[in-house]
């Protein structure tokens, strides 16, 4: 298994500084300055911090990424035993000798009194020692997994944000061929009776290509542009229109600075002119596309209900799903949207609310 290794941000090596500054100086806080004292004394009370200095770092640099990483857990729970183990001896013999020595140096009349036995007693001092430095080495560690699991899950954010933009891009890659392929099917039908409104038809598409071609490789564009495209995009199936379908249009990018999802609502309005079209009724489609100051972007299509039979394939099909894969790794839970045939069948409204920005 490959060994994930953790690097030390400035920020980390700055707590690691400052935790144990505070912890070498504590002692200094609690000593009691007085004639008696000299450097054994002192010494005395930083013996467990530079054991536990000594162990935590053991522990953290070596033996936790060397074996618990590596799933050697035995072994790793051995080593660290010994060390504990090993440690907590030094120490506690450490702070009996400079504790008799200490003592020793101001009354050399007296023997040296045998004080960490009888005050806390050797087995209590020794059990006490063992617990701190168990302490130690499982602070340690529980650092040093807390620092693989946030590097981790930094690498599987990073990988799955990858991951949604590999889909979205394959969506953007799919999407156009549809558009561009209903488009033609409708400029195929205008050759057929009217060669001059086929020639305004191919003017309007080459204005379309070039944000289908480039504006649409960015992950947002604005919203007035997008309104221009959809513009132009509904200038061009009028021409195939007869005059029993009305088409009524309001599109207001409202404020500056709102951006959207490029190719967002084509589809939207794609179907709307698809099913919303009868060639012997009278039929109507009405779009409003309207963006707000507080960043949402509402989009309400309506449009009469004529629904394809089943042996009509014109179109892809995949367009409404493409909308809603794309508005779940665009928008995900800033987004609602409400779609429907009326109780008489005679009607289809989708409403599209998109908070394009944080609040």
């Amino acid at each position: 298994m490959k060994t994930i290794h953790i690097t030390h941000k400035p920020l980390v090596v700055v707590i690691h500084i400052i935790s144990w500054l505070l912890i070498f100086c504590f002692p200094i806080a609690m000593i009691e300055w007085d004639s008696q004292m000299n450097w054994l004394s002192f010494l005395r009370h930083y013996i467990v911090p530079l054991g536990s200095f000594i162990l935590f770092y053991i522990n953290y640099l070596y033996l936790t990424p060397r074996y618990f990483f590596q799933n050697r857990i035995k072994r790793f729970l051995i080593l660290n035993g010994l060390l504990i183990v090993c440690m907590s001896l030094l120490i506690h013999f450490g702070h009996t000798y400079m504790m008799e020595h200490s003592v020793h140096d101001f009354r050399p009349h007296l023997p040296p009194p045998p004080y960490a036995w009888h005050f806390m007693g050797k087995h209590f001092a020794m059990i006490r020692h063992l617990v701190v430095m168990a302490f130690v080495v499982s602070l340690s560690t529980a650092i040093q997994i807390s620092l693989r699991w946030r590097q981790t899950e930094k690498r599987l954010i990073e990988a799955e944000k990858q991951k949604a933009d590999a889909e979205l891009k394959n969506l953007k890659n799919q999407l156009n061929p549809h558009f561009l392929l209903n488009t033609l099917n409708n400029i195929y039908a205008l050759i057929t009776f009217n060669g001059e409104k086929a020639k305004d038809a191919v003017l309007e598409l080459s204005k379309l290509l070039r944000h289908v071609l480039y504006d649409n490789q960015s992950t947002k564009v604005s919203l007035e542009k997008e309104l221009n495209f959809i513009n132009n995009y509904i200038s061009l199936m009028k021409i195939r229109l007869s005059a029993s379908v009305k088409i009524d249009v309001k599109l207001d990018a409202g404020p500056s600075g709102l951006d959207i999802a490029p190719l967002i609502f084509i589809s939207l309005i794609e179907n709307a002119f698809k099913h919303g079209i009868s060639p012997t009724e009278e039929s109507f489609i009405s779009i409003h596309i309207q963006g707000y100051t507080d960043g949402k972007i509402c989009c309400e299509i309506i449009n009469s209900n004529f629904p394809k039979s089943a042996t009509d394939k014109s179109g892809s099909g995949i367009g409404l799903e493409q909308v809603s894969q794309r508005l779940e790794l665009t928008y995900p839970n800033k987004y609602e949207w409400k779609k429907g045939v009326s109780a008489d069948g005679s009607t289809y409204t989708s409403m599209l609310t998109i908070q394009s920005i944080e609040v």
